[in-house]
C-alpha cells in the first residue's frame, strides 16, 4: 500500500508517463505538507506516551519521510525502518536523509501493507503511521499484523488529517464565494467510495485488534500564510487534487471559478493571493501492545 497523501485521491490505473507526473506531483505536495505540518509533528512525536525513548521505529506508509526525520529528530538514539510501497517516495526519502546526514539511521523496504505476508521489519518499540492506515482495504488485519509485529509494551501512533485543508477566506472568490466549501463537499462521495476509512475512529478498531488505548487527541491546525512560497504552492497542489476528486460534481460556474484558481499564469491564480491560511485537523491514537 502506497502512502499516499491524506488530500490525494487515488485514480486507479495510469499510462506511464501519466503515472510519472503524478508520483513526482504527489512526492512535491508530501514534501510540501511535511514543511508546512512541521511543528505539528514534532509536537506529536514529542507528546508521544512512550515508556522509554524507542530505539527501533517502523514507519509505515512512510511517503517522502516527513514522519521518518520528525521521528530521527526527537530520538536522537533511534534507527527508522521506513516502508512504503513506492519505489520513488522511498528514493527521495534516501535522498533526504543523506542530506540531513542521518543515513546511517534509516532503512527503507518496499512493501504492499495490503499483502498477506509482510517483510522482516524486525522488533520495533514504537510504529508510526501517518495518513496511511485509512488507505489499508482491511484494516483490522493490518491493525492486527502490527499488533504482532510490535514488541511487547511498545507503541503505535496513528495519525490522520481531517480530510483536505482549507486554504481560502469563506468570501473568496469574489463573484463566487463559498467556492472550497463546496468543492470540498463535491469529493465526499468520491472519498466515500474510494477511501471508505478516512475520518474513521481507529480507537474501537485498535481495542478491538488487542491494543490498549492510552490516550488520543486533536490538534487544531491553523497555519497563517507566512511561509513565502510554501503555502500557495501547496494550496495549489490540494486544490489540483480536489478537482480530480469533485469535477464532475461542481457546477460549470465553480468548476470555472476552480480552474481559474489553478491558472498559475493567471490574474486570479491561487499563487498570487496573500490571503491564504492552512486549517485543518490532526488527530493521533497513542495504543499499546499489552503483551
Amino acid at each position: 500500500m502506497t502512502h499516499a497523501h491524506p488530500h490525494t485521491p487515488d485514480h486507479g490505473a495510469h499510462h506511464a508517463s501519466e503515472h510519472a507526473t503524478d508520483s513526482s506531483s504527489q512526492m512535491e505536495i508530501l514534501d510540501l505538507d511535511a514543511e508546512v505540518l512541521a511543528e505539528h509533528i514534532a509536537a506529536i512525536t514529542a507528546w508521544l506516551p512512550v515508556e522509554a525513548p524507542p530505539r527501533e521505529i517502523v514507519d509505515l506508509g512512510c511517503g517522502t519521510g516527513a514522519g521518518t526525520f520528525a521521528l530521527l529528530a526527537h530520538f536522537p538514539e533511534a534507527h527508522v525502518t521506513a516502508v512504503d510501497s513506492s519505489a520513488e517516495h522511498l528514493h527521495r526519502l534516501r535522498e533526504k536523509a543523506v542530506i540531513e546526514g542521518v543515513q546511517e539511521r534509516v532503512r527503507t523496504v518496499q512493501a504492499d501493507l495490503d499483502a498477506a505476508d509482510w517483510p522482516d521489519l524486525g522488533t520495533p518499540d514504537l510504529i508510526w503511521a501517518s495518513a496511511s492506515m485509512h488507505h489499508m482495504a482491511d484494516p483490522g488485519r493490518t491493525l492486527r499484523d502490527v499488533h504482532d509485529v510490535l514488541a511487547p509494551g511498545g507503541l503505535f501512533a496513528v495519525v490522520e488529517l481531517a480530510g483536505f485543508p482549507r486554504f481560502l477566506p469563506e468570501n473568496a472568490p469574489e463573484d463566487l464565494p463559498g467556492l472550497e466549501e463546496r468543492c470540498h463537499a463535491a469529493t465526499e462521495r468520491f472519498h466515500a467510495e474510494h477511501v471508505p476509512h478516512r475520518g474513521a475512529d481507529w480507537g474501537p478498531m485498535l481495542t478491538a485488534a488487542g491494543f490498549a488505548l492510552e490516550d488520543a487527541r486533536t490538534i487544531a491546525v491553523d497555519i497563517e500564510g507566512s511561509h513565502g512560497e510554501v503555502i500557495p504552492r501547496y494550496a495549489l497542489g490540494a486544490l489540483q487534487r480536489i478537482r480530480g476528486a469533485a469535477a464532475d460534481a461542481l457546477s460549470p460556474e465553480d468548476l470555472s471559478a476552480l480552474d481559474q484558481l489553478l491558472d498559475t499564469d493567471g490574474p486570479h491564480s491561487i499563487l498570487r493571493r496573500t490571503d491564504l491560511v492552512v486549517r485543518t485537523e490532526r488527530t493521533v491514537w497513542a495504543a499499546r501492545r499489552k503483551d
